[in-house]
């Protein structure tokens, strides 16, 4: 199945797995090294295909479950790319996967006879950056400035700056910190037709204050926004724990990301506490803590909210915070529940079955890519994702949410992707980000015209007879 092998892990793997995986499945991609700088343009010009839309890139360092797995991280755009293709119906030809190899951290790497990456630490600082400006400036200049340029897997350190230094220069996102906050506040409003309040109403606290964290709690703040509440009251209804404990003003080494969500609080440094101080109506978890969210924690929430809000987002499911079926037996299925990587139906002692939604980025990304391509928009604002998470949402049926589900059903993936599009699509033109003009007078049949299916009306071979008589053998005489 491919969206559990593309991203979503069943269980922990082992790097020759990974990178076994990669090359029986026969990844096709352009490796760029730190050492091509200056020919990067020329790179380019190898790959057989003229027409890209769209780009993946990741430069390895920070694969999700697994950390830095150097140039056996060329699966991921791969398997991303193939889910724009199965889930958005973008054109496979039109996706290219990059690798960026700057060299790896990983010691088992170095030393692994096979590996066929660089082998030496990474490269950072200046002539980083340089080979991530001239590798921008290439893709645009080849396949023009509309290409959408993906961002996957990078760590931290450059996962932010390089999504706020290219955000308005280019056609790009970063799906671990946009698709990942789209796809999660998608799942917040599904609740909130649940719990019959406003977004504004609720107190968030993250277990987690990384990439994921941050592109989530951006998101809920501008939902919060919308509904009218100033910005800086909507950030104090967001609190973070990360590996020191609670982010508090005047912790000492805060990133200028963690300050924004640094409120005046005691120092306290179990998540347990925290929950038990702050009271909050939903907690999310997005730091590959398996286990992080406790019996304790878990009916703490149900003690003081009626309706709870867990979200245990990480995966692969090994490093899940708390299981669905911890979930919904400790709260006694009061407890509105997501998690990032798939779990198996739950059967209460009454009788009552529910079905756990996964909030997966395959919801989000491949609709927003088909939908920025299709109206070849220039630049990716975050109101886009607020957009998609907004439709996402509303696709989710009364039924839906009776059994537990916040998010539509995967096999409806297709519908949801095209109807994301489409709402993408009708954005940018209102606001005067979309450059394909005339301006599509049926969006959606536009956007349907463009996906790209493997279906054929007919298999055999064109067959047919002339009438009888003209098939008589005829002779004459010379």
């Amino acid at each position: 199945m491919v969206w559990k092998a593309a991203f979503s892990p069943a269980g922990p793997r082992t790097l020759s797995t990974v990178s076994g995986v990669c090359f029986v499945l026969g990844c096709r991609g352009l490796f760029i090294t730190i050492h091509d700088r200056g020919h990067i343009a020329s790179l380019l010009q190898n790959w057989p295909e003229k027409d890209i839309r769209a780009v993946c890139v990741t430069d390895g360092e920070r694969i999700l479950g697994l950390g830095d797995l150097g140039c056996y991280g060329m699966g991921i755009p791969v398997g991303k790319l193939a889910l724009y293709t199965a889930c958005g119906g973008m054109p496979p030809q039109q996706c290219l996967p990059v690798m960026l190899d700057v060299g790896t951290d990983n010691e088992a790497l170095l030393k692994d006879p096979f590996y066929i990456g660089l082998r030496h630490k990474r490269v950072r600082g200046q002539a980083y950056d340089d080979l991530l400006d001239e590798f921008m400036k290439a893709v645009s200049d080849r396949y023009g400035m509309d290409c959408l340029i993906q961002f996957e897997d990078f760590a931290n350190i450059n996962a932010f700056r390089l999504l706020s230094k290219y955000r308005n220069k280019y056609c790009t996102f970063n799906d671990d910190i946009q698709g990942t906050a789209a796809v999660a506040v998608a799942g917040l409003l599904a609740a909130l037709r649940i719990t019959k309040s406003k977004m504004c109403d609720h107190t968030i606290v993250f277990q987690g204050a990384g990439e994921a964290a941050m592109g989530i709690a951006e998101l809920i703040s501008m939902a919060m926004e919308k509904e009218g509440l100033a910005k800086p009251e909507c950030l104090k209804k967001i609190w973070m724990v990360d590996s020191k404990g609670l982010i508090v003003k005047g912790r000492a080494n805060l990133t200028h990301e963690k300050e924004r969500f640094a409120h005046e609080h005691p120092q306290m440094k179990t998540l347990e506490d925290v929950v038990q101080q702050l009271k909050p109506t939903a907690i999310i978890g997005v730091a590959a803590v398996a286990g992080a969210f406790s019996e304790q924690i878990i009916r703490d929430m149900a003690s003081f909210n009626e309706r709870p809000i867990i979200f245990a987002l990480s995966n692969p499911t090994s490093k899940a915070e708390c299981t669905a079926e911890q979930c919904y037996t400790l709260t006694e299925g009061r407890g509105i529940f997501a998690s990032g990587s798939p779990f198996d139906p739950v059967v209460l002692p009454d009788g009552r079955t529910f079905y756990p939604g996964q909030g997966n980025n395959a919801y989000i990304f491949p609709g927003v890519g088909l939908g920025i391509t299709a109206c070849t928009a220039q630049h990716i604002t975050e109101e886009i994702f607020l957009t998609a998470a907004e439709t996402l949402a509303h696709l989710v049926t009364e039924k839906d949410l009776a059994e537990g589900r916040l998010y539509p059903p995967l096999s409806s993936i297709r519908e949801v992707s095209l109807k994301l599009a489409v709402k993408v699509v009708e954005y940018a033109y209102k606001h005067n980000i979309a450059t394909l003009h005339p301006e599509p007078s049926d969006k959606e049949a536009y956007v349907h015209s463009l996906i790209y299916g493997t279906d054929y009306d007919e298999f055999a071979v064109d067959s047919y007879r002339w009438p009888e008589d003209s098939m008589i053998v005829q002779s004459c005489k010379l």
